[in-house]
């Protein structure tokens, strides 16, 4: 862990309300990642870190027995309970349901094998199939489990399958769709107050559209096939407030590796996390995917921010499906509370080998690099591209991705730093890890 990351005048950490506790002390917990770097808790941190609270509409009501967060509101509507709390097991009813080229096939064997090879899938009008992993590749075993997506969805005549086809040079077919977490998003897939269920880790990026979403394994998704139904634990929620004006030259990845420094990678383990404050309001929709997405990282169940007219109006163009949010009420228990004044946050980076071994980028500016990656499913969306543009314009490795684990990207000795779009971009201009405020002025 890199405690020089929370220096007094650059961290945005406020404190953690543990249930009972007040608001305005700090909490002296073990989980309280601050113990790691006592000297930043002082009088001066508490004076210039609160942050004015904007005006936002207030929750739904409840009083404080039946009162809920977000997720256990929606584990309700999906299992039609009136009510649920943190622990119960309910099955719910499964909205979407997505899978791609990795754990497709295993998931139509397992869905066969239970169901009968001539089985049909429980709704072919609510499973996503998008093949972008195995793809531009001569390998002929990853290219037949492509072929096995196209099988299974002519069979099923599923109505949602984004194939693609190899044109050569890294070319594709002008309508795929790319990257299957930001495709869910751009083809409407994603809707507020909904169960979303994907064979992929980073299903839970679509948190950022005030649903419920996770990722789940191939006998699970097997199972979803044929009935249309999972069997889910409710999560308890951590909450996130996050308030301050935003920095230009601080972008969501900045948040969330702020946030998993904090609270380590496993900090939230089969947790919900739930993003709000006017700094979460300010965001556009790409931005609040990139803070869901890597809440996995944290170990989270599942990452969710409240629908609002950000949300609405993305979803204008792009779904027909008529949706419901849900908010959480007032009097809803959470876990834990963190707080956080973002106008004070400094542009970070994750260093080798963990998302929660978190630095100042400036504070990394003599480490070589070799090279520059910036894509994935956190950090290849068209806002991120734009923000490397934006820099542009004014065997160590920087990488928009969310995962820095040995051996991730290629050699297990690789070094590969997390930051966000504007300090990839800076350190491929200048060769080393870079503070991207010098290029944003």
């Amino acid at each position: 862990m890199a405690s020089s990351a929370i220096a007094p005048n650059s961290a945005p950490f406020l404190k953690q309300k543990e249930l009972g506790a007040a608001l305005s002390s700090f909490s002296s917990s073990p989980a309280f990642s601050v113990q790691r770097c006592k000297r930043t808790v002082s009088k001066k941190i508490c004076s210039v870190m609160t942050p004015q609270q904007s005006e936002r509409k207030p929750a739904t009501t409840g009083s404080v027995k039946t009162a809920m967060t977000m997720t256990e509101k929606i584990f309700a509507k999906s299992s039609e309970k009136t009510h649920l709390s943190p622990g119960e097991n309910v099955w719910v009813n499964v909205d979407v349901l997505m899978t791609h080229d990795v754990c497709g096939p295993g998931s139509f064997g397992i869905f066969k094998k239970e169901f009968g090879e001539n089985a049909k899938v429980w709704d072919r009008e609510k499973i996503v199939i998008i093949p972008d992993h195995y793809i531009f590749t001569s390998d002929e075993r990853a290219n037949r489990n492509v072929d096995i997506l196209r099988d299974f969805c002519t069979e099923q005549n599923i109505k949602y399958f984004y194939d693609i086809k190899d044109l050569g040079n890294f070319k594709a077919n002008p309508d795929y769709k790319g990257v299957c977490h930001v495709a869910l998003a751009q083809e409407g897939h994603c809707r507020p107050g909904e169960v979303l269920l994907g064979t992929d880790s980073h299903t839970c990026t679509a948190g950022a559209f005030g649903q419920f979403a996770t990722g789940i394994g191939n006998t699970d998704a097997g199972f979803v096939l044929g009935t249309g139904k999972s069997l889910l634990k409710v999560p308890p929620t951590l909450k996130f407030v996050m308030d301050g004006e935003m920095p230009d030259y601080i972008l969501a990845k900045d948040l969330i590796l702020q946030i998993i420094g904090e609270i380590s990678v496993a900090g939230a383990t089969y947790k919900a996390m739930e993003f709000v404050g006017s700094t979460v309001e300010s965001l556009s929709m790409e931005e609040r995917m990139t803070l869901c997405n890597m809440v996995v990282e944290a170990g989270g169940k599942n990452g969710i921010v409240p629908a609002d007219s950000t949300t609405y109006k993305y979803l204008e163009d792009k779904t027909s499906v008529p949706y419901e949010p849900v908010f959480s009420d007032a009097q809803a228990r959470f876990l834990s509370e963190y707080r956080f004044d973002i106008s004070k946050l400094e542009p970070l980076v994750a260093k080798p080998h963990s998302p929660d071994n978190r630095a100042l980028a400036r504070e990394c500016r003599d480490v070589k690099i070799d090279r520059v990656y910036i894509g994935s499913c956190t950090g290849g969306k068209t806002e991120d591209f734009l923000a490397a543009a934006k820099v542009f314009v004014a065997s160590v490795c920087v990488s928009t991705t969310n995962r820095n684990f040995p051996g991730r990207m290629g050699h297990k000795e690789g070094e590969i730093y997390l930051a966000s779009p504007y300090t990839a971009a800076a350190s491929a201009l200048t060769g080393y890890v870079t503070d991207p405020r010098d290029f944003l002025q």
